[in-house]
């Protein structure tokens, strides 16, 4: 996705922007969160990040960075698209550098120990400015870049990069030094900049079972800014969906097992893809399971994520399962949803009105709508695939790609957070105990994944061809399980926010590899609703 993709989305620029005059569903707000019941966590904030190591390495750059600099770049940057924003620094209006600035001063404002704190920032990238300078030195070649050229990018604290511990938010990874997995590889390639590592759902939500999601040893609890402390996170992207949503970034990498992308993405009112598998590397990042774990690109707008997803393609032949994507080109210009079928839930339409209202949008749109009800199917043997896959895949992972940790496998880990388990492990670690007791061979984990993987695609195939249908329309990740053993993609895209003010995304299903087509729906469905919101104690 070069500069082609620019040229193509320039008509479409002006019609993504949020929706102020939406229904009166969709524009409930903050107001009733007033007389709502704020959770109460064991951990909030982590004791575990030091503030001036943090910042050390910015300190006197942000002093130059005045407040008034930074509400003068604001209308160039905050809620804009990335083509939005190059088109900004082709005219000269805005650098590289106060870009990164921008977000730096933003995250430093609000992050950490205020009265508005996310938690949603790890660490920071201490060579991020000299990055950004060295980018805009290069702006001479810009004819040739990607568009993720120049443009900070937050990456969930599971997945491999120098400069920056990758700690999946576990106290015993606190000096896990690592190389670049492959996607942050091919991000710098195409021009990236590495903003920092966001924080998750410890060891992305398979470790403790009764904890909140968005909670780490090291990160703290990370909040949603729609209902801080009040509305839950999603797991166990958290960190990246909160950045991305409060502006504290464009764009966050998320990775997801069963859900992780989309659960996030919807509770926080981004945009979120869960690929097929194998479409992204996964080399370097800590797993959870390598026969349902994917990274995925999360965002602000469907654009925005097509080009973060294009920046991190490319086949690793490191990873059995990864594949070369042929066509990241995807054109917005045209995309019309007249003649498309989809299936959605009877139930949901009768449970959820503003399931109800997407449908409707759609409809108007020209997308023919089928009602059906689901097959009642079980995923036996879900949990026990992921204790059975992370006993193995985690060794392999510390001695593949992990730094010098001293670990080799769960055992060590479970062993070294009883030494101090106040800290290290204060909501217990359940789903780690779990892991060390289960136990098959190999035919017997090959015969668990075929008999989920047959079953996840009759849940889909059963109805898309008994109505030939093009996708299949969810909400958040309800349905994110099948689509994980079936190794189908999915997209969610902010479909509003209901009476309490909670957002919620419109999520569409499709057929492995079809990842053109789900943009295509989600552009069209994106710019006919028009339903996101900034969160409105951080605009």
């Amino acid at each position: 996705m070069k500069k082609l993709l620019f040229l193509l989305l320039l008509p479409a620029l002006i019609s993504c922007g949020n929706d102020k005059n939406s229904e009166a569903e969709n524009t409930e707000t903050q107001d009733s969160l007033k007389t709502e019941k704020e959770e109460e966590f064991k951990v909030l904030d982590s004791k575990n990040i030091s503030q001036d190591s943090l910042w050390s390495p910015f300190e006197n750059d942000l002093a130059e960075f005045s407040e008034e600099k930074y509400q003068s770049i604001k209308p160039l940057i905050f809620d804009k698209n990335i083509p939005e924003i190059q088109e900004a620094v082709k005219k000269g209006e805005l650098t590289y550098e106060e870009l990164s600035l921008f977000y730096l001063y933003r995250i430093k404002k609000i992050d950490r120990e205020n009265e508005l704190s996310l938690n949603s920032v790890i660490s920071l990238n201490p060579n991020l400015l000299e990055e950004a300078r060295k980018k805009d030195k290069q702006l001479n070649n810009s004819a040739e870049n990607h568009l993720i050229n120049g443009i900070p990018v937050f990456l969930k604290d599971n997945i491999n990069t120098q400069n920056m511990p990758t700690t999946a938010g576990a106290i015993a990874l606190q000096n896990n030094q690592t190389e670049d997995a492959f996607i942050v590889q091919k991000l710098k390639e195409n021009g990236a900049l590495i903003l920092g590592k966001a924080n998750l759902s410890e060891w992305a939500y398979f470790f403790c079972g009764e904890c909140p999601s968005g909670y780490s040893a090291v990160g703290g609890q990370t909040l949603n800014p729609y209902g801080r402390k009040i509305f839950d996170t999603g797991g166990s992207s958290s960190g990246s969906a909160v950045a991305v949503a409060a502006n504290l970034a464009p764009v966050a990498v998320g990775s997801e097992t069963s859900g992780s992308i989309l659960s996030p993405s919807s509770q926080n009112s981004v945009v979120g893809l869960k690929p097929t598998i194998g479409n992204l590397s996964r080399g370097g990042i800590v797993p959870i399971s390598s026969y349902l774990d994917t990274p995925g690109p999360m965002s602000k707008s469907v654009i925005d994520n097509a080009i973060l997803y294009s920046a991190m393609t490319g086949k690793d032949v490191e990873d059995t399962l990864s594949v070369e994507v042929e066509d990241t080109d995807f054109n917005f210009e045209n995309t019309s949803l007249e003649g498309k079928r989809f299936g959605a839930f009877k139930q949901l339409i009768k449970e959820d009105s503003l399931y109800k209202l997407a449908v409707n949008d759609l409809r108007n749109a020209g997308a023919e709508i089928v009602e059906f009800e689901a097959e009642e199917i079980e995923l036996e043997n879900f949990l026990r695939l992921l204790s059975l896959d992370m006993k193995k895949d985690l060794p392999e992972y510390f001695e593949k790609y992990g730094g010098k940790t001293g670990f080799a496998s769960v055992d060590d880990i479970v062993k070294f957070n009883l030494k101090d388990s106040v800290s290290r492990m204060p909501y217990g670690q359940t789903l780690f105990d779990g892991i060390l007791h289960e136990s098959a061979d190999s035919t017997n984990l090959d015969s668990i994944k075929n008999d989920l993987s047959e079953k996840g695609k009759k849940y889909f195939d059963t109805p898309m061809q008994e109505h030939n249908l093009d996708g299949i329309l969810s909400i958040n990740n309800y349905h994110a399980g099948f689509a994980a053993v079936a190794h189908y993609p999915a997209i969610t895209v902010p479909m509003g926010y209901n009476k309490d003010g909670v957002p919620k995304g419109l999520t569409f299903f499709a057929k492995s590899s079809e990842e053109n087509k789900l943009y295509q729906w989600a552009f069209a469905y994106e710019k006919a609703s028009k339903r996101r919101q900034s969160p409105k104690n951080y605009e």
